[in-house]
């Protein structure tokens, strides 16, 4: 199946590793070019290198103001074009709500929360008909985690946000979707595993709640969200996608 990813260009963030490095892969696996971004300068060139010649790196923190206009002009002065923009970001702290400080909650606020919404309005404004805004939220939309109240009292509200911004947007063409990863194989997993005091016991009685017995690896996360950003999925919009082997039980 042709996705009609070539040659399209997309801002993925937090792309040096786990979900959003899958989902570039993916992308310029297909023919996309893509700007991919990190904190770590050395990181994100050594990211951006490893795909090769259709991706570019840009250090930038997602809480930093000016990072929305700065990756959008990079895109264009790299390859001419922008088509749409991922939004991904590490998880905020784990913790109960009795652990989480004042300074956690306002630094994962600014990073998960605000800057989602600062990347997404400057794309909104820069985007013609055809283009795309993804979330990369978390399964604790529907329901919260235990240990991971910060991303419980975020999350959802990103989705509302991102559910309000496909009705408005949707007359111009351009399509909003989110992604809901449950438990992906990645580094931030397997250190939430870590946490427990045995984590192989806590990976098996994870994997005994998910209808498909195990973890679901980056990759089929990355080409669940490729598909998502491409012109393949045309009639998509304002959806919220569980990536989870089953894991949520409601329709």
């Amino acid at each position: 199946m042709d996705l009609g990813l070539k040659d399209r260009v997309y801002v993925v963030t937090g792309a040096t590793r786990g979900l959003g490095n899958a989902t570039a892969r993916e992308l310029v696996a297909d023919g996309a070019k893509v700007v991919l971004t990190g904190r770590d300068e050395q990181r994100v060139a050594a990211a951006a290198a490893e795909l090769g010649p259709a991706a570019i790196g840009v250090a930038v923190d997602n809480a930093d103001p000016g990072a929305a206009e700065r990756l959008i002009a990079a895109a264009r002065e790299a390859f001419g074009g922008f088509d749409g923009v991922l939004v991904s970001v590490g998880g905020p702290p784990p913790g109960f709500v009795a652990d989480n400080t004042d300074e956690q909650w306002q630094a994962a606020f600014e990073s998960v929360f605000l800057g989602a919404v600062r990347l997404a309005r400057a794309a909104a404004a820069e985007l013609e008909a055809g283009g795309v805004i993804g979330f990369v939220l978390s399964g604790s939309v529907h329901e919260p985690i235990p240990g991971l109240t910060i991303s419980n009292g975020l999350r959802p509200g990103l989705a509302g946000f991102a559910k309000s911004l496909s009705d408005e947007l949707g007359p111009r063409g351009i399509r909003v979707v989110g992604l809901l990863p449950a438990r992906i194989d990645t580094d931030r997993v397997r250190e939430l595993d870590g946490l427990s005091a045995d984590p192989e016991a806590t990976r098996a009685a994870n994997e005994s709640r998910i209808p498909l017995r195990r973890y679901g690896t980056p990759a089929e996360f990355g080409r669940t969200a490729a598909f998502l950003l491409s012109p393949a999925a045309s009639y998509l919009t304002g959806l919220m996608v569980p990536v989870d082997g089953g894991m949520r039980h409601g329709f």
